[in-house]
């Protein structure tokens, strides 16, 4: 169930109570003290009129009237200060809660939703939040209090007067409702809009390389001038609703002034009522005009308010499809086997969007995942693996080989929890990997996808993404494992070059070796390695084997490879094909029971020139 828009800001009032009472009681006496200077008016307007007002009267009226002023001031800061300061609170825990949330939500949330989007509610609706619970909360108090002491006094001065100038009330209310429930609805389309604007923006932006190369500027322009175009039609379409409004609430509040003046110009000619009291009627109308003028802007501010929550709660009401139990027993260390007994996957509704090999659909509709396959989609409900039973001790090596869309990269998801398995069980140690806390598991494994996502830091912020406390040595013993000393040693800064967005500024082959040394330096017990070496020359390829065979007997490595020279000397290899485990064995033992494996090392031999032995 959703939460409401209240339950996700009910929380900050409920910690901040006490500053909200102080900010409160501060803009009541405000209002309060307002309420003075039309009596002290009245006073010197009537002793004026009667040729009775001294100096001194003038005096303390004028003194009284400054006095008021001063604390009014002061009582104004005070409540700026809390009740202002209560909407940033809200702001800044509304933006940290949707960043934590959405960094708990499962991988397969990650296939169908939009980066724009989450920008969107993490900001303009954020700042609608903001706006509605600090100037909501002031002008809705503001409008009560003036309301009661101004309607009130001016009933004190005559009941029938106040009847007239309240006449057009009721019609405002009406009118306020009406509109109400429409400015909300175009609201809700207005910020649909500016999320798909945005995603689409940013996305050009990221790919603006690949823009570039295919000519596509003009294409992209179209398109985002045809969302403009709807944006903006989405904003006329609520203009149309406010520009109703808002002139609207001027109108009746003008229409009060006009009966007040035409009533009470009569009345004070008749006796009735002294000048005084018409002036200060005046004053207190004045004061009443403009909440009720303000009525217009805060229903807009409220109901964007309202639909902004609400798009917050649609995040926050997504749960986690990877889950942890409560009885979950820590796991600090491998000790026995990595198993998979009777494994099966499939994707359903949420990971429809996912592919064969672990890829997501194109930036353009969906948030990437870091790994590579076939650019083939996997429909909802395929299934991907099958019957996959494993047992790998600690220390062993295995070698991952298959065509394309085998489920290679799709298996190795499933050994940190990206996924979970629809079918068998995957145990480390013995246990259920369901049955171990996250965290713990993930100190455990270490992945080095295929195609790596940089952070917009230096390289070395990068490597310790997963190792903060890490020495310079220990960063420097993982470079030289992963080959990259020697690209360091030709960039001006070394290990401290900022590698831009996403690393843009290197190549496939250097993220891809940055990838492997901060798993590398993560030192956990089991390596997940995709690929290692697909996107590096056969030198540096070899450099890298030579680490990993290194590595054998101390770490577990998996490593999936289309470059069968990779895992030759694996102490098993799998032959993946269609989902399935079609053949296992050392590479001897391939060469005659695998058709796959046998033809593959042919092409490959030939092609690196070596010969088969």
């Amino acid at each position: 169930m959703h939460p409401t828009p209240w339950s996700l800001v009910a929380p900050y009032f409920r910690e901040n109570r006490f500053s909200i009472a102080i900010g409160l009681l501060c803009l009541i006496i405000t209002d309060l003290l307002q309420m003075i200077v039309p009596r002290i008016v009245k006073f010197i307007v009537d002793e004026l009129t009667a040729l009775t007002a001294t100096p001194h009267d003038m005096l303390l009226a004028g003194g009284g009237i400054l006095l008021i002023a001063i604390l009014v001031g002061i009582c104004r800061f005070i409540w700026r200060h809390f009740l202002f300061g209560l909407a940033r609170r809200v702001e800044a825990g509304l933006r940290f809660r949707i960043f934590s949330h959405i960094q708990e939500l499962s991988a397969s949330w990650f296939n169908e939703a939009r980066t724009g989007d989450l920008m969107a509610r993490a900001t303009n609706d954020v700042q609608n939040a903001r706006m509605s619970v600090g100037m909501g909360v002031v002008v809705s108090v503001d409008f009560i209090i003036i309301c009661i002491a101004a309607v009130g006094s001016m009933l004190y001065i005559s009941p029938l007067l106040t009847l007239y100038v309240l006449l057009p009330m009721p019609v405002l209310v009406i009118i306020s409702r009406f509109f109400s429930r429409r400015m909300h609805d175009a609201f809700m389309v207005v910020q649909e809009n500016y999320s798909e604007m945005t995603e689409m923006i940013r996305e050009r932006f990221a790919g603006i390389r690949t823009l570039k190369a295919c000519t596509g500027e003009k294409r992209a322009y179209e398109r985002l001038n045809r969302m403009s175009g709807e944006y903006v039609n989405a904003n006329m379409r609520l203009v149309r609703f406010t520009g109703f409004f808002f002139p609207l609430t001027g109108l009746f509040a003008n229409l009060c002034v006009a009966l007040l003046l035409l009533s009470g110009g009569r009345m004070a000619v008749a006796g009735d009522i002294t000048p005084g009291d018409l002036v200060a009627f005046i004053s207190y109308l004045g004061l009443l005009t403009w909440p009720t003028m303000a009525i217009g802007w805060l229903i807009t501010v409220i109901q964007r308010g309202r639909a902004s929550l609400k798009r917050i709660g649609e995040v926050l009401a997504t749960e986690p499809e990877i889950r942890v139990p409560e009885t979950a027993r820590p796991l600090t260390q491998f000790t026995g086997k990595l198993e998979l007994d009777g494994v099966g996957f499939r994707y359903g509704p949420h990971t429809a969007g996912a592919k064969p090999d672990g890829n997501t659909p194109p930036p353009s509709d969906r948030i990437r995942t870091e790994d590579s396959g076939t650019g083939k989609e996997a429909p909802a409900g395929r299934t991907v693996l099958a019957d996959i039973s494993l047992s790998i001790r600690k220390g062993e090596t295995l070698g991952i080989a298959g065509p394309p869309g085998s489920g290679k990269t799709s298996l190795i998801q499933l050994l940190p929890r990206l996924f979970d398995p629809t079918e068998g069980v995957i145990r480390v140690s013995g246990r259920d990997i369901r049955d171990i806390p996250l965290s713990d598991l993930r100190r455990l494994i270490a992945v080095a996808p295929q195609e790596p996502f940089l952070f917009a830091g230096s390289i070395r912020e990068n490597l310790i993404l997963g190792r903060p406390d890490a020495d310079d040595a220990q960063v420097e013993a993982a470079i030289q494992n992963a080959a990259l000393d020697g690209t360091l040693a030709d960039l001006p800064r070394g290990a401290d070059t900022v590698v831009g967005e996403k690393g843009v500024m290197l190549s496939g082959g250097q993220k891809q070796r940055i990838a492997l040394a901060r798993a590398f330096l993560t030192e956990a017990p089991i390596l997940v390695l995709d690929d290692p070496v697909s996107q590096v020359d056969a030198e540096t390829g070899d450099r890298i084997m030579d680490s990993l065979r290194r590595l054998h007997g101390r770490r577990t490595l998996v490593i999936v490879s289309h470059r069968l020279s990779a895992i030759r000397h694996a102490d098993r290899i799998i032959v993946m094909e269609e989902g399935r485990v079609k053949a296992s064995g050392r590479h001897e033992d391939l060469l005659a029971v695998s058709p796959y494996w046998a033809e593959a090392w042919r092409l490959q031999a030939a092609e690196e020139g070596a010969c088969v032995q």
